[in-house]
């Protein structure tokens, strides 16, 4: 196995069991590694301290193990089995309300560069790092022993989370079996997952916890749902009890998915409409019309060099938002960019808050769910940040 020497000093973040290398730690390496070999790191009085998969770029390694183990099938089998049983544990295998749930969220199970979202059987795998991709097969045999016939299908959705300079030439496609679109069940509520064109694996499985808070707020008023993609808020928001709910997304695939949605649950129920226009211009003639309004906008950075364009746009929405609800209305605003921290987020809807002259309370603070968990040692796993703001 190739070994990878850190510069003196820089092994302290691998002690506190960071599972991230950076290229800058790196004192020397063999010559022969490839990216996605699994390699052994070493500090700089070659003592070991981990083992992952190596890859070009500013993070040189993903851990994967901070014991001297082999990265072998019984790893993943094991590895796939404890994250299944954090699932069942926090009770979302058996609810039978409840057959979607993310069962592998990357640093969070200790499988950096893995993402899998299970949809009522079918499992939609994406491979964020190439030494995941190289190991598909066995991901996929342990993923069908550890899971049994809960799975029908496995689906691969890496062409746009692989990096393209790679060469890998990745193509969609199935790992086993195949399964047609279908109706899944969140809570109760019925959508349509579009694995294969749709944002993600399909559906945005972290809103689930903050959506079923929204139909708690929901109760008689005028909703409006910005980047709506699929329509989850909107019909959680119907089951609420809402007397009208708008849907508004960019994209006219979008809105077609979240008119399909709202068919599966509402059937004939003339409280929704849908509108293909962009947010921002929506908003502008939305003033005094809604009494909560949802801000959950795709990432406006996903890297840090692009971090101050990103507050500017966020203070923007959040701005003309909080002007144009109803006084007395409700904001849920949300953003999904690992490099917006929490704090940060905080501090950029405050900016926005005070720029529109309104009193403005926070009524909760949101994250993800319990299925999309944070390694302790891996702060940066904490994406989705979420306010819920009274305005008067």
């Amino acid at each position: 196995m190739s070994k990878i020497v850190l510069k003196a000093g820089k092994e302290r973040s691998l002690y506190r069991l960071h599972p991230w290398v950076f290229s800058g730690a790196i004192a020397k390496k063999d010559n022969d590694i490839q990216e996605g070999d699994v390699v052994k790191v070493y500090n700089h009085d070659n003592e070991y301290l981990a083992v992952g998969h190596y890859q070009i770029g500013s993070i040189a390694m993903r851990v994967l193990s901070f014991k001297e183990e082999e990265i072998d099938y019984p790893f993943w089998v094991e590895r796939i089995r404890q994250a299944y049983q954090t699932r069942v544990a926090i009770g979302l295998v058996t609810n039978p309300d409840n057959n979607v749930y993310r069962l592998i969220h990357g640093e969070g199970d200790d499988l950096s560069g893995l993402i899998i979202d299970y949809y009522a059987g079918v499992a939609v795998v994406q491979f964020h790092s190439v030494g995941m991709y190289k190991a598909r097969k066995e991901i996929t045999k342990a993923l069908l022993e550890v899971m049994g016939d809960k799975i029908t299908a496995i689906y691969d959705k890496s062409e746009g989370t692989l990096p393209y300079k790679a060469g890998l030439n990745p193509k969609n496609g199935y790992l086993y079996g195949h399964a047609d679109n279908f109706v899944a069940i969140e809570n109760g509520l019925k959508f349509n997952v579009d694995w294969l064109e749709g944002q993600k694996t399909g559906f945005f499985v972290d809103q689930r916890e903050n959506r079923r808070l929204l139909e708690q707020y929901a109760r008689d008023k005028n909703v409006l749902n910005m980047f709506c993609y699929t329509g989850g808020f909107s019909f959680y928001a119907m089951r609420g009890g809402a007397k009208l709910v708008h849907s508004v997304d960019a994209s006219a695939r979008a809105i077609e998915l979240t008119n399909q949605n709202v068919e599966l649950n509402f059937p004939g129920d003339s409280r929704h409409e849908a509108f293909v226009e962009d947010a921002f211009k929506f908003l502008e003639k939305s003033h005094n019309k809604y009494d909560l309004i949802i801000l959950d906008p795709p990432a406006f950075a996903k890297h840090q060099n692009v971090l101050d364009n990103a507050i500017q746009g966020y203070k923007k929405l959040n701005r003309k938002g909080i002007e144009v609800v109803k006084p007395g209305g409700l904001v849920f605003t949300f953003s999904c960019s690992q490099v917006m921290t929490k704090d940060l987020f905080r501090q950029t809807v405050f900016t926005a808050a005070a720029n529109t002259g309104r009193k403005v309370k926070i009524l909760h603070q949101l994250t993800q769910p319990a299925d999309h968990p944070i390694s302790i040692y891996h702060p940066e796993g904490e994406y989705l940040k979420g306010l819920v703001l009274y305005v008067e």
